[in-house]
C-alpha cells in the first residue's frame, strides 16, 4: 500500500512538473517556452487560456492575469493599425465559476479595465474581440493606462517595426501585504505594471516596470531583475541575455 502511495505521488509531482513547463499555445513564447510560475503561492487555481493570437495565465486568486505573451511582427503590427477597436468587455466562461471578474466589479471602482495584451497589438477582427475579455484585463489607474502606458506600448510597436519581430510578456505585480481590491468579486488591484520585450533578431531583452498610479515614469530592469520581483521566470529568453539593461524607450 505504501509503495502505491508514494508511486501515485510521484506520479502527481511529475504531472505537476509538466503542466508547470508546458504552453498549450506555444507559438506566442520563444522557443514554445511559456513563463513559469516559480513563487508556489501563486500557482493555485491557475488556468492557462489560449486566444487566436495571445495566450495568458489566469488566477482564480487575483481574478486576472498572472502573464499575457504574445508574439508580435513587423507585419502584424502594420496590420493592426487599420484594426477598428470594439470596447466590448466579457465575462471568459471558459473560468470555473467565481474565478472570473464580473463587468460589474469595475463600475464605479476609480479604474480603467486595462488590458495585458493590449487591443492597439491585434491583428484581426476575431483578436480584437478577444483582447476584451476580462481575464486580459487588470484595475490599471486611469490616467497612468490612457497616458504613460499607452506610449510604453506605442514604444514596443515602433521597436517590432525597426526589428521584426518580438516576445511580449505583461501582466501585474503585486507588493505588500495589505493589497486593494474592488467589486464584489474582490479583483486584487496590481501595485505595479511590467512588460518584458524579447527582440531574437537583435538578442536583446528588457523589462519595464510602472507603478499603477498617476505617474509620469517607468523603469528599466533586466529580465533577470524582473523574475526576482515577479515570482516568475522566462525559460524561453536566453540566459545570456537577462542581465543586459537598455538606457530607456524612445518616445516615452
Amino acid at each position: 500500500m505504501q509503495k502505491r502511495i508514494k508511486a501515485l505521488v510521484v506520479t502527481l509531482l511529475a504531472a505537476t512538473c509538466v503542466s508547470a513547463w508546458a504552453s498549450d499555445c506555444p507559438q506566442f513564447s520563444p522557443n514554445g517556452r511559456a513563463p513559469v510560475v516559480t513563487n508556489p503561492k501563486m500557482r493555485a487555481d491557475t488556468q492557462q487560456l489560449c486566444y487566436s493570437d495571445y495566450a495568458l495565465l489566469h488566477s482564480g486568486v487575483t481574478h486576472g492575469p498572472l502573464w499575457s505573451a504574445e508574439h508580435l511582427t513587423a507585419q502584424s503590427v502594420e496590420d493592426a493599425k487599420d484594426n477598428t477597436r470594439t470596447n466590448r468587455f466579457f465575462i471568459e466562461k471558459r473560468l470555473p465559476p467565481g474565478d472570473s471578474a464580473q463587468l460589474s466589479d469595475y463600475k464605479n471602482s476609480g479604474y480603467d479595465r486595462g488590458h495585458m495584451s493590449p487591443a492597439g497589438d491585434r491583428w484581426s477582427k476575431r483578436g480584437m474581440a478577444e483582447s476584451f475579455s476580462l481575464a486580459n484585463i487588470v484595475p490599471q489607474d486611469p490616467s497612468n493606462n490612457r497616458r504613460i502606458w499607452s506610449r510604453i506600448e506605442q514604444a514596443v510597436r515602433r521597436l517590432v517595426e525597426e526589428s521584426g519581430e518580438a516576445y511580449v510578456v505583461t501582466g501585474p505585480l503585486f507588493a505588500g501585504r495589505q493589497l486593494q481590491t474592488i467589486g464584489e468579486s474582490r479583483v486584487f488591484v496590481p501595485t505595479q505594471i511590467y512588460k518584458v520585450v524579447y527582440l531574437p533578431q537583435r538578442q536583446i531583452a528588457f523589462a519595464v516596470v510602472i507603478d499603477n498610479t498617476p505617474t509620469n515614469t517607468y523603469s528599466m530592469k533586466t529580465v533577470h531583475e524582473l523574475e526576482a520581483m515577479s515570482g516568475l521566470a522566462f525559460p524561453g529568453i536566453p540566459d545570456a541575455l537577462k542581465d543586459k539593461r537598455i538606457g530607456g524607450l524612445n518616445g516615452v
